[in-house]
């Protein structure tokens, strides 16, 4: 396969654009959206979020426009309701219980997972690779597990959870985990047994079908291709550029592996939950599991362990100096979480002033360009 394309999906939460407090308003958003060809918005769990998705694309810079345009999309939709769009992967705010988006889907869920379903009011990235085939994804997948944390760690931006600070870089993910399918895997070996496992699943009742499979990667139902999951959403159009090549390297690498027939990492599932959990307490704001060694490690070294591994596909996609530039960034101005308490202590406290921060980057993502 040559260079893979990649596509985005975005959820975003839609907030009152005065007192910050979340709005539940998708279904009037979505009468208001404008027509776009290269992306799509659309409802998702609750009425308080929105979700954007784009096209799949070759290069870094026609993802980025699409982005942009996926925010200015729902943005404006949103505006015809009175509200506004804001990217991050947690309420801020102390909130109402959340209004279930009427579809029978998402009544289903709720009847039959009760407070799980209803706390779900969290909004994650999901990143498109294309791959040949089921078994590629399976294959590709199977080999990735140890690295997918990373994507959480650099990419967390929910430190707030109703109107708390949760010590967390990333509550987001802790509140996913709590579905009964999410979270990392063993490996699967092949597409049957994958779908095995998904039979299975599904015949327990965790799952009502494949779709609320919530592993931290999946081959998509919908798309010719590996879904990754494991991302907060995030303020900056950057990070989510940085995550989404970062994501097609590891695709492309991981595939290579399968392809070559190398083993799959004698890696421990539980071992894999334990470097998740401490990507989503601390991002990169500490030490973190190596993929490699196992051992604990400074988040900056994990990370350029990472860019070491997928370099030979960053540099065949042409991504490698935009990716390196992107992460000194990152390490540079701190994660989204850093960047969402520094702000709160800035303004004594006020998760107001953090909400009405996060509205204006949103916003400026797509105005100011």
């Amino acid at each position: 396969m040559s260079t893979r394309r990649v596509g985005v999906e975005e959820e975003l939460l839609l907030v009152d654009p005065g007192s910050g407090a979340l709005k539940a308003v998708s279904d009037r958003a979505l009468r208001g959206a404008p027509d776009a060809d290269d992306v799509a918005v659309e409802q998702e769990l609750f009425l308080q979020q929105i979700e954007t998705g784009t096209t799949a694309r070759d290069t870094l810079s026609d993802l980025e426009d699409d982005l942009r345009a996926g925010r200015r999309a729902a943005g404006e939709a949103a505006a015809t309701a009175g509200a506004a769009v804001v990217a991050v992967a947690a309420p801020v705010l102390a909130s109402q219980r959340p209004d279930v988006t009427p579809k029978d889907r998402y009544h289903a869920m709720m009847d039959r997972f009760g407070a799980v379903a209803r706390a779900q009011i969290v909004c994650g990235m999901h990143v498109h690779v294309d791959v040949a085939d089921d078994d590629e994804a399976i294959g590709a997948f199977d080999r990735m597990r140890p690295w997918l944390p990373m994507l959480l760690a650099l990419s967390a931006n929910s430190p707030f959870w109703q109107g708390e600070d949760t010590g967390y870089a990333s509550w987001r993910s802790q509140v996913w985990q709590r579905w009964p399918t999410a979270g990392p895997t063993e490996p699967f070996g092949d597409a049957e047994g994958y779908r095995r496992v998904a039979q299975e699943l599904e015949a327990t009742g965790a799952a009502m079908d494949t779709g609320m499979l919530y592993f931290d990667a999946r081959p998509s139902r919908r798309y010719p291709t590996l879904e990754l999951r494991s991302a907060d959403v995030c303020t900056e159009v950057d990070d989510t550029v940085l995550i989404a090549a970062l994501s097609r390297g590891l695709v492309t690498t991981a595939a290579q592996a399968w392809s070559r027939g190398d083993p799959v990492p004698a890696v421990r599932t539980d071992l894999l939950r334990a470097a998740t959990w401490r990507a989503s307490r601390y991002g990169i704001a500490d030490m973190l599991v190596h993929p490699v060694s196992g051992e604990l490690a400074p988040a900056r070294l994990v990370v350029e362990g990472l860019l070491g591994h997928v370099w030979p596909a960053l540099t065949a996609a042409g991504d490698a100096t935009r990716v390196t530039e992107l992460v000194e960034r990152l390490f540079a101005r701190g994660s989204g979480a850093a960047r969402q308490r520094a702000v709160r202590e800035a303004h004594s406290g006020d998760l107001g002033a953090v909400v009405a921060d996060l509205r204006r980057r949103t916003e400026a993502s797509w105005r100011d360009r």
